[in-house]
């Protein structure tokens, strides 16, 4: 068996399919469709997430390539059932020596917000993870004020692990607190069985 850090899993960005939802590689081409989704700003405003402005997505689109050249990203571009771009997320913070890696940096269009799209992305991405990248651990973290990301990581299964107080900046430049929360390797079959009822609630 190869290691992990030999594993292409950690290289390459895979398409993702579900019924509601295909998460694919993000590309510089995605960038019109990600500022179509994002509308007239409105995602933007709120001051305590990283959903970028719409004359801001090119420049958001080259940062996430570039992590993914230098080895610490996996981006993706989220599509609707119909094919429509309505998002986008990524696996972060890529540790293949433990293995271990964040999924962040989320952000959908109103119109497909709680509904299981989201559901059925987190459970592609968390089997991918577990399944294909072998992680003993993926983490989620969002700011202290964002009380509906807190509610929804808790809602996949993941648990708090604790709150690192000043440990980033908001992109207004104020500190952030940043709440951590993970799901274990030993956790994932009972948060799978989760999600997949989940995902059946909504159909």
């Amino acid at each position: 068996m190869n290691a992990p850090s030999a594993n292409a899993a950690w290289r390459q960005v895979p398409e993702l399919r579900g019924r509601h939802v295909v998460l694919e590689p993000l590309q510089a081409a995605h960038a019109p469709a990600l500022r179509q989704a994002l509308g007239d700003g409105e995602l933007s405003r709120c001051w305590y997430t990283n959903v970028p402005a719409p004359d801001a997505v090119e420049q958001h689109v080259a940062a996430a390539l570039e992590a993914q050249a230098q080895g610490t990203a996996l981006p993706f571009v989220v599509r609707d059932a119909a094919g429509a771009v309505v998002g986008s997320t990524r696996f972060y913070a890529l540790d293949a020596g433990v293995p271990r890696l964040n999924i962040g940096y989320t952000w959908y269009q109103r119109r497909v917000q709680r509904t299981g799209l989201n559901t059925e992305a987190k459970l592609l991405l968390l089997r991918h993870a577990f399944e294909a990248m072998g992680c003993i651990a993926v983490g989620f973290e969002t700011s202290w004020f964002n009380h509906a990301s807190r509610t929804a990581i808790a809602r996949l299964g993941a648990k708090q692990d604790g709150v690192l107080r000043n440990h980033k900046r908001h992109a207004d430049g104020t500190p952030r607190d940043t709440v951590v929360f993970s799901i274990i390797d030993s956790e994932w079959p009972a948060v799978r069985s989760h999600l997949h009822y989940l995902l059946d609630s909504h159909s």
